[in-house]
């Protein structure tokens, strides 16, 4: 028996961190490629400021491309723009193709002052705000609930923490969710209790992960989420980018083929043909040798 799975594939994320800016063309054909291998869901830009994120200063640029470039009847996939505040919200809203807003909820006091230079209030009505406009403009709108899985600067955490953000995104009528292992310090089993703990607090809403970590155990994570219910993973491929401030080269995101051939091996159907990622990934290997000058830690 078989089950579905929702593969988010996240570019964006990849790219953000890398020393070297990529060509926009780059860009528009690896996301093209994306699209050609069966990807419907791709985190693929955002929407902050050039002058703290560089990388993704020509977002607007990427997307007016892809979808002048796309052959004529392509189905345009669920492209994420990632927001920070409503400056970003504007830009986003405004670019064609961005079907679903994504913005990053730290319950992490001291993370979101570092990232956003704002206060848990300022935060909740931030969240308020993206809610209410991506319904008037006909979007969706995701939540990545950050240090989900655990806090590496010595704060009060644990799950009740995790499930009160949950309950209060539900009342105010957020419909999906991911829970994301910033840190990529999680192990399988916390991965697995965290989700198992707070999945009950949603119903209605779209749970997800967003896991980080080193390839040795990204498999083990994939397998704990989904044992325990979870059916929406983000994921890129070969594992390029992830938390930028983990200290150790071998952490960054879990590698979406690991996460295909993970899920093949319980049911877990993704809907992209493992066989169709062959071009995306050599593309892959050319940008990690040519903008990080690494391959990937196998």
């Amino acid at each position: 028996m078989t089950e579905s799975v929702k593969v988010v594939e996240c570019p964006r994320d990849a790219w953000q961190g890398l020393p070297e800016i990529i060509p926009t063309d780059y860009k528009v054909a690896y996301l093209r490629e994306l699209i050609a291998a069966g990807f419907k869901h791709i985190d693929a830009v955002s929407f902050v400021s050039p002058k703290h994120v560089k990388q993704m200063a020509d977002s607007e640029e990427v997307m007016q491309k892809l979808t002048a470039s796309l052959p004529d009847g392509a189905e345009m996939p669920e492209i994420i723009g990632i927001v920070v505040n409503e400056k970003g919200l504007e830009r986003a809203l405004a670019t064609p193709g961005v079907s679903t807003i994504g913005y990053p909820y730290s319950i992490s006091a001291y993370f979101r002052r570092a990232n956003a230079n704002m206060s848990r209030d300022e935060s909740r009505r931030l969240v308020e705000t993206l809610r209410k406009e991506t319904a008037a403009a006909n979007r969706e709108l995701v939540v990545y609930i950050s240090m989900a899985f655990g806090n590496p600067y010595d704060e009060p955490w644990g799950t009740e923490l995790v499930g009160e953000t949950l309950e209060w995104l539900k009342d105010i009528r957020v419909r999906t969710v991911s829970l994301a292992d910033t840190a990529g310090d999680a192990t399988p089993q916390i991965v697995a209790d965290v989700f198992n703990s707070v999945k009950d607090y949603v119903a209605g809403i779209e749970l997800g992960v967003h896991l980080h970590g080193s390839p040795v155990d990204a498999e083990e994570k994939i397998l704990a989420a989904y044992a325990v219910g979870c059916r929406r993973f983000d994921a890129a491929l070969t594992g390029l980018g992830g938390c930028p401030f983990a200290g150790d080269e071998l952490v960054g995101n879990i590698p979406t083929e690991r996460v295909l051939s993970a899920l093949a091996k319980v049911g877990g159907d993704t809907q992209i043909p493992e066989g169709k990622l062959a071009k995306v990934l050599t593309m892959t290997m050319e940008l990690r040798a040519k903008y990080l000058h690494a391959a990937p830690v196998n």
